[in-house]
């Protein structure tokens, strides 16, 4: 399984999953974090955290604990 966290920048993934429970999941999903949206991993910061995504057409930042909850499919 692949996630958020294990993408590189430049890459671009297909929302498989999102896992995770409550006020959290449903706080990833209201980023428009849906199954099936098409995403591109911007940049890490440099120690890590956060990660930079383009998702619908705006940047998004995710902390490694919400981006390792989302499996993703890695476009080639």
């Amino acid at each position: 399984m692949k996630t958020l966290f294990d993408m590189q920048p430049g890459q671009k993934a297909v929302v498989k999953k999102v896992h995770g429970e409550g006020n959290l999941r449903q706080r990833i999903l209201d980023m428009g974090i849906l199954r099936g949206a098409e995403l591109e991993m911007i940049k890490k910061a440099p120690l890590g955290d956060p990660i930079e995504f383009k998702v619908k057409g705006y940047d998004l930042s995710l902390r490694q604990s919400e981006a390792s909850l989302v499996e993703v499919e890695v476009r080639k």
